[in-house]
């Protein structure tokens, strides 16, 4: 079969009107200034790159590509387990990613396995680029790997170095061995979900899961709920507020997941991502010794919205992954189904269209790795307003590519309704994305109310 030269509608690369031949023929000069590769779009940014993180970018995809791709359908399908029980395949990718570092990349060596060479970028850029490509091969997958890295996080931006050499380093170790051993991060309570992550609702909430005093340290009792990789994990970061108190005394304890008292009640049958389990948690007198304590007595609630505004640039990278995975997908029908005699590829509002997709994913990806760049503290303005604009842009991605395909989208094996399933949720953990606006404003409060000085955007 032939494959054609050009696109209906438009010139063959090799007609004296293209661009690209009057490119070709500018002199050396004009080459230097007009000319470019005809690179496919990812290559273009490939290049774009620090060589350490397009090296870090390309593993993820090669990753993506051997074990999380092949593996999409078959998790995406399989029966709902029981509470702490594990997929076969999962655990198997699972226990390829601790040894590739997938589960340990936030710390350097000898640490964790953040490669050396990226250690003067931002550790959430890396993060990003490493989720987009988990997130376009499996939303499940990627939240099955990613979710471990958020209950990490609070033992890293505690800043206590004791911590991070006893606590996080031989988790590291024990995911590098092949034995992965996942974290929890445990917030969200039955009667909170908003209200455990922005401070006008948290000030009149009644914490339902409590530490009580005791011997040598504290007992927690309490239920947290929707806890992403909750039933396999093996340690918790569990936020609890001191008995008697209210939400200023909350507190970030190091929960071992197999002591007396902790129990998995139950993982929800979930619409999207469903390679990974969302736990409902049972705390009964758990208990948690002194040196567990993260961060401190009282400094749970700061731990938790650095750990927010840390998770959800990465969390908008879902997002960019999901809408370039239905991009991918929109592309591929279109140069393949026909209509009318010819693929519907060389019609024009079908150009539109895709036209339109890859602008709004290469936009996103742009304002994901501006803000992710320079995250080295970042911003809550800045974190909220990328997830929130990025995972609502994304989702509409994908609703044009169900459009484009039609009765065709709605086919499990056409990979849109799968996709379009798991970008729902990004829009509704690390806060509901009316939260995250919400969070904007909080955050550039001063300068709304000082009337002397204009609050520039």
């Amino acid at each position: 079969m032939n494959t054609p030269d050009h696109l209906q509608g438009h010139l063959p690369a090799d007609h004296r009107l293209s661009p690209r031949w009057q490119f070709r023929h500018l002199p050396l000069i004009g080459r230097m200034l007009a000319d470019y590769p005809a690179q496919d779009l990812w290559q273009t940014d490939f290049a774009r790159l620090p060589r350490a993180l397009a090296r870090q970018r390309q593993r993820a995809r090669v990753f993506t590509e051997q074990h999380l791709l092949p593996a999409a359908d078959e998790l995406d399908l399989a029966p709902h387990l029981p509470a702490g029980e594990c997929h076969p395949t999962a655990r198997r990718i699972l226990s390829e990613a601790g040894k590739q570092g997938w589960l340990s990349y936030f710390l350097p060596a000898p640490l964790g396995k953040m490669p050396w060479g990226t250690v003067v970028h931002a550790p959430i850029w890396q993060s990003c680029l490493i989720v987009e490509e988990f997130s376009r091969g499996c939303g499940g997958l990627m939240l099955l790997l990613s979710a471990h890295h958020l209950g990490a996080m609070p033992l890293i931006l505690s800043g206590h170095v004791h911590h991070i050499l006893k606590l996080l380093a031989p988790v590291y170790r024990s995911c590098e061995r092949g034995d992965p051993h996942l974290i929890a991060f445990a917030i969200t309570e039955p009667a909170a979900g908003s209200d455990v992550e922005d401070g006008h609702g948290a000030q009149t909430y009644h914490p339902g899961v409590v530490a009580t005093p005791t011997h040598g340290g504290y007992l927690l009792n309490g239920r947290k709920c929707f806890i992403s990789g909750g039933d396999l994990a093996k340690t918790a970061t569990v936020f609890a507020a001191l008995q008697g108190e209210g939400m200023e005394s909350w507190t970030c304890f190091y929960v071992d997941c197999s002591d007396p008292g902790y129990r998995v009640a139950r993982t929800e049958l979930k619409m999207g991502m469903r390679a990974s389990g969302a736990a409902e948690i049972e705390l009964s007198n758990v208990f948690v010794p002194t040196d567990r304590i993260i961060g401190g007595l009282r400094n749970g609630w700061v731990l938790n919205r650095a750990t927010l505004n840390a998770s959800r640039i990465p969390v908008a990278s879902m997002g960019v992954g999901f809408a370039r995975a239905a991009t991918e997908t929109a592309v591929e029908f279109a140069r393949h189904y026909k209509v009318g005699g010819k693929a519907l590829i060389h019609y024009q509002d079908v150009q539109l269209h895709l036209a339109t997709m890859v602008a709004e994913t290469r936009a996103l990806r742009a304002l994901v790795w501006q803000e992710a760049r320079l995250a080295w503290k970042p911003r809550q303005l800045h974190a909220s307003l990328c997830k929130f604009h990025a995972t609502d842009r994304a989702q509409r991605v994908c609703e044009m590519a169900m459009d484009l395909l039609a009765d065709h989208g709605a086919r499990h094996e056409n990979r849109i309704e799968k996709i379009f399933r798991d970008v729902r949720l990004t829009r509704i953990f690390e806060g509901t994305n009316q939260i995250n606006r919400l969070s904007l404003i909080e955050d550039w409060q001063p300068q709304l109310l000082d009337p002397d000085h204009p609050a520039g955007v």
